[in-house]
């Protein structure tokens, strides 16, 4: 079937477009490279093209070619040098849901031979080895064998009514397992039940997702799934927005899925954890998968000023107008230097506030901001909020769970 991998109602949307570019204004792929043909504009207009040269009716009436391999591949170059932030959904005045749509674009890539060779590494690393890595699944957890004073059973039990769904990217990148290291310390505080599931957790599927694989994602649902209900589960806490999200819009509503910020922020209203004075100055960066994805902006913001001693201090863009940090979309697999620049502007950003730390909520943007700052000596730390809270604790002496 033509056009197949796009709806009826994404074809209507493709068309309402008004050409206004206020998309390309707020794209960070754009403001990084200084390219025009990544915009969202340039991208709808040339799909507009590509959808008309494969219908037969449009074809014939303006007498059109339907594109060829190398105008298909000229195309994918932008589709997936692209982070799907959603910023030009955020802001189109029309309402087309881009965002949705670069995934259908990337779908119909993949199915029409037109994509990065790099792909082909995601799928194969998910078949083969169900991590995005492509790392041995059985050192999911092998990170807590670096916690002092780790319990005998690793934190993986036979039974436990809450579920620490850890993710690819926290499981196996050493910059980014301190977050896991962290949590499992602040449940610990909490005296909080939980589980992890080691080598029985599989990629919760988004790279896939990104990649225009979406038609592959029910072998690692379904494992997932079993996984949980072999724990007797009700609840899972993500400190991964993507792993987060993927939970709250593929999987069957079963459980309670929940992000670590949510969680942790009714912790501490609650007075399950004693957080002591930090003297330091902090901003926080919204994850595009909690905030324009999910929603999420205020737990995260309650948490920091709920710190002793914090002092909060916003970025001139922030909540649903968070510059991205370049970190999605594969985006850093598919163009590393793209990446990279879209991460110099976000710490432009960052310096202009005058924080010593910028706390973020999403793994992949700590280790995104991190590597940038290191290479280029920028005097920032980089810090996921459960770090922040760890620094905080006060120690043992806290509350008895109900």
């Amino acid at each position: 079937m033509v056009n197949r991998n796009y709806s009826l109602g994404q074809l209507f949307q493709i068309k309402s477009c008004t050409n206004c570019q206020t998309c390309a204004q707020v794209c960070p792929a754009v403001a990084g490279s200084l390219d025009g043909k990544l915009s969202a504009i340039y991208r709808i207009t040339t799909l507009d093209r590509i959808v008309k040269a494969r219908t037969a009716f449009w074809r014939k009436l303006f007498r059109i070619k339907e594109p060829t391999a190398e105008e298909l591949r000229a195309f994918s170059d932008t589709v997936f040098r692209c982070t799907l932030c959603g910023n030009c959904r955020q802001v189109c005045p029309v309402g087309i849901d881009l965002t949705q749509l670069w995934h259908s674009a990337r779908r119909d890539l993949v199915d029409s031979d037109a994509y990065p060779e790099k792909i082909d590494i995601i799928r194969e690393n998910l078949d083969e080895s169900h991590n995005v890595f492509g790392e041995d699944n059985e050192d999911r957890a092998e990170w807590v064998e670096d916690i002092p004073d780790a319990p005998e059973h690793g934190y993986i039990k036979d039974r436990a009514d809450l579920i620490y769904f850890t993710g690819c990217v926290s499981s196996f990148f050493p910059m980014a397992q301190q977050i896991p290291m962290a949590l499992v310390k602040i449940f610990d505080a909490a005296r909080i039940d939980f589980t992890l599931l080691g080598e029985d957790e599989w990629c919760c599927g988004f790279p896939l997702l990104g990649a225009g694989l979406g038609g592959r994602l029910d072998g690692l649902i379904s494992n997932n799934i079993n996984a949980v209900r072999a724990k007797g589960a009700t609840q899972v806490v993500f400190a991964c927005p993507s792993c987060y999200r993927m939970w709250q819009e593929h999987y069957p509503c079963e459980f309670e899925v929940t992000h670590v910020t949510e969680f942790l922020s009714r912790l501490i209203k609650s007075g399950r954890l004693l957080l002591k004075e930090l003297d330091l100055t902090v901003t926080y960066h919204d994850p595009c998968d909690l905030g324009r994805g999910s929603g999420e902006y205020d737990a995260p913001r309650d948490i920091i000023q709920s710190i002793p001693g914090v002092r909060f201090v916003e970025m001139s863009n922030n909540r649903e107008r968070c510059s991205c940090c370049g970190g999605g979309g594969n985006l850093e697999m598919i163009d590393s230097k793209l990446s990279a620049d879209i991460a110099a502007n976000k710490m432009k950003e960052v310096k202009a506030t005058g924080a010593q730390v910028v706390v973020t909520a999403c793994q992949q943007c700590v280790r995104t901001m991190t590597t940038y700052a290191k290479r280029n000596k920028i005097p920032i730390e980089v810090m996921d909020i459960t770090q922040l809270i760890h620094k905080a604790l006060a120690g043992k002496d806290r509350p008895d769970s109900d």
